[in-house]
């Protein structure tokens, strides 16, 4: 017994050595902190983005999912180095308000509106401005996020598009103040209809084999284009951020290579974002 004792000591003090020795490592790595949206994390593309930015650079990917609007506070806050967001007129007052800088412009997809296969108010077709009118006319449930996110903001730019006065407390209104995907469960337990991105929406429909119970309903219009940027946070305003990791980010991305792997990314066999990089 006291030679097994003399034996295991020492393998133990190596095994808790090799622990420290990997933890001062990973601690050491130099890692890059990101405010995104759900929708980017809960399709799985910075799962499957991450790892090659990490192979390639060193740099390890960490991000937080919020909506637009909180990634932008948390940007103003100091709190990240950088932002992946889809809320153009939002990013641009960001950068012109000083907090940001150098956003480019790296993928799309665009908004869809879904909801029951019996579509009960019968808007199956129609023009974004004709379905939100049916909607609102028939009081049929409608799921928001209600949570000043990208798609939210989006949401409430269509309503007031189609001249109509944007819901608010109204019974068949249903604000969730929820993320992409429990939104979209939210309103297939209500059968209600919602406006998702196309990329959260085939991850959704993946989720669920193909045979989702919610479908899309009105797609199409021009109004519906989403548009992602990714933009630094402004190094002057924050002095603690890590600016040249920033930068090496945006380069990343924006480099031929990576738009390719942004397109060749798939779920059941569609393309989920498609990449625009000037």
């Amino acid at each position: 017994m006291k030679g097994m004792k003399k034996r295991v000591l020492p393998a133990l003090v190596c095994i808790l050595l090799v622990s420290l020795f990997v933890s001062i490592a990973m601690a050491s790595a130099p890692y890059l902190r990101m405010a995104t949206t759900t929708s980017t994390d809960n399709t799985g593309l910075l799962d499957y983005l991450a790892p090659l930015f990490q192979e390639e650079t060193g740099i390890e990917l960490q991000w937080v999912a919020v909506g637009t609007g909180k990634a932008l506070e948390l940007g103003k806050n100091c709190d990240v180095d950088i932002l992946m967001v889809h809320a153009p007129d939002s990013e641009k007052q960001f950068v012109s308000d000083g907090y940001g800088v150098n956003r480019r412009e790296i993928m799309y997809n665009d908004f869809v509106i879904i909801g029951p296969v019996s579509d009960p108010a019968g808007i199956r077709g129609k023009t974004i401005e004709g379905s939100l009118a049916v909607i609102m006319d028939k009081g049929s449930l409608f799921a928001s996020r209600g949570d000043n996110s990208g798609t939210h903001k989006k949401e409430l730019s269509l309503w007031t598009g189609a001249g109509l006065q944007v819901p608010d407390k109204e019974s068949w209104y249903i604000q969730t103040g929820q993320g992409m995907i429990n939104t979209i469960n939210i309103a297939a337990e209500r059968d209600a209809y919602t406006m998702t991105d196309r990329g959260t929406f085939i991850k959704y429909e993946a989720d669920h084999k193909g045979n989702p119970p919610l479908v899309i309903l009105v797609e199409g219009d021009e109004l519906l284009l989403n548009q992602y940027s990714v933009m630094a946070v402004n190094p002057v305003r924050c002095d603690n951020v890590s600016y040249d990791l920033a930068l090496k980010f945006i380069n990343w991305i924006t480099s031929e290579k990576t738009q390719k792997a942004i397109a060749d990314f798939k779920l059941l066999d569609k393309q989920l974002f498609t990449p625009n990089a000037q």
